[in-house]
């Protein structure tokens, strides 16, 4: 069953915790992209200097004001992206960084995006790389920032989210935020991780 807007329009650590296990779905003219959700990383309005929000919205950020549900894809690094999903309702900012996803369907066409060669004896080591970074699981699906930005989750005909069982709360791992060690924020438990899932970006 596809997630709805009232999923996505709630407090943002508890969208970040509860997107664990959910599935991120893409239809690409049939090619079908699946993979579940094993890491994620809330950015809040509560004096979260880590936020690109924090400061207020410029052009870059302006689709955090829209209801929650919505995609915000940024450049990093000047050659990579990353997928954030918008949470709150709307003119209240939040954001979901997508971290990490175990690939369950449509690996062959991920491998080949990710390495750019053809899906040939891959290595198991191959496989949990494809999409264990916010980059990699964009690189991968064949997201890009002037496809995707702004899209709603909620209705869109490619991309959604699918439900799936609850993580049970002793299976959910608590952390700071990876890569923000210039924030003040920097020690807020706002990562959460399946515990003990392969396919997490940092242990």
């Amino acid at each position: 069953m596809r997630l709805k807007r009232d999923f996505f329009t709630r407090n943002t650590e508890l969208v970040a915790k509860e997107l664990l296990g959910k599935i991120l779905v893409l239809d690409r003219g049939g090619q079908i992209y699946k993979g579940k959700i094993v890491e994620t990383e809330a950015y809040t309005n509560d004096n979260d200097d880590a936020a690109h929000f924090h400061k207020g919205l410029t052009d870059r950020t302006r689709v955090v004001r829209e209801a929650g549900g919505h995609i915000y894809i940024y450049n990093i690094y000047g050659m990579y992206q990353c997928m954030n999903i918008i949470a709150e309702k709307e003119d209240v900012l939040g954001g979901v960084l997508i971290r990490a996803i175990e690939p369950i369907e449509g690996i062959e066409a991920m491998y080949e995006n990710r390495y750019k060669r053809k899906y040939i004896d891959p290595k198991k080591k191959e496989i949990i790389n494809l999409t264990n970074g916010p980059a990699k699981l964009v690189m991968s699906y064949g997201i890009t920032k002037d496809e995707f930005y702004g899209r709603d989750l909620d209705s869109d005909d490619m991309i959604w989210l699918e439900d799936a069982e609850d993580i049970l709360e002793e299976n959910i791992v608590k952390t700071p935020r990876i890569n923000i060690d210039y924030a003040k924020s920097k020690d807020y438990l706002l990562r959460f991780v399946i515990k003990d899932n392969p396919y997490i970006s940092k242990k």
